[in-house]
């Protein structure tokens, strides 16, 4: 079971790890200062969920290792970060609508770990819960304010929110190390998640004047290591130090 934790922590921890690293690409290219500044906090929330989901990771492993090794020493394969947080910053509009896809399935399965019988993945859970929070009021905000807004800002919207819908199932595919985490008292019910999900979308939506998605095809594979050409760029840039510099430390 230590093991299958360890997987669990590593699954949970990639999708912030890839989400905050997009996010760090707009430092310095917001639209505006403010917020340009909120989303580089974001993205510093969620590398500080990474931190303690890999940290613990690390523990549970009892290896010689740091949460650095997990982040930045791993093979494409071996993320399990869903596909939609991996997708480009195509412009603010894609910018938003991937980040509240995110966080609306993020708020809720946080809310089922902080009752998690792992007291560390709890922990861990009720320490980012207040961030997540505040990240789904500010997407959901932007969301209604560029659907409702102009008539370029709306269209740009509408075309992130259809070209990223596609992505937003797998969110939602229960992968064999999750069912098992369930079952025994430790993951979230993905199924759950998903029945306050699609309400709160769809209202978000419906507020923002934009049109749902009638989509019946998905993209998925990233929990089980198969992803888009976007991971080998993000990767190169994230691994870049590490893997120039063998063993660096500050």
């Amino acid at each position: 079971m230590k093991d299958q934790i360890h997987q669990y922590l590593l699954l949970l921890g990639d999708n912030p790890l890839i989400l905050g690293h997009r996010l760090s690409e707009l430092c310095g290219h917001g639209p505006n200062l403010e917020t340009d500044i909120a989303l580089t906090n974001i993205s510093l929330d969620l590398f500080g969920q990474v931190r303690h989901y890999f940290q613990y990771a690390v523990k549970l492993q009892g290896e010689n290792k740091t949460e650095d090794d997990i982040a930045f020493l791993r093979y494409p394969h071996e993320y399990k970060n869903v596909l939609l947080t991996e997708q480009p910053n195509t412009d603010f509009a894609y910018v938003i609508a991937r980040q509240f896809f995110f966080d609306a399935y993020h708020l809720p399965l946080l809310e089922q770990l902080m009752a998690s019988r792992d007291k560390q993945i709890a922990a861990i859970a009720a320490k980012s819960i207040k961030e997540v929070k505040y990240h789904l009021r500010f997407s959901s905000e932007w969301v209604k304010r560029l659907g409702d807004g102009t008539g370029e800002s709306r269209q740009r919207m509408q075309n992130a929110v259809d070209e990223l819908w596609p992505y937003t199932n797998e969110l939602f595919e229960v992968t064999p190390l999750e069912a098992t985490m369930q079952e025994a008292g430790i993951g979230a019910d993905l199924s759950l998640i998903k029945t306050s999900y699609i309400p709160l979308v769809t209202h978000v939506l419906q507020e923002a004047t934009l049109a749902i998605p009638e989509v019946q095809f998905s993209h998925s594979g990233g929990k089980e290591g198969v992803h888009t050409e976007q991971m080998g760029y993000i990767l190169a840039e994230l691994q870049y130090m590490q893997r120039a510099y063998p063993n660096m430390s500050w």
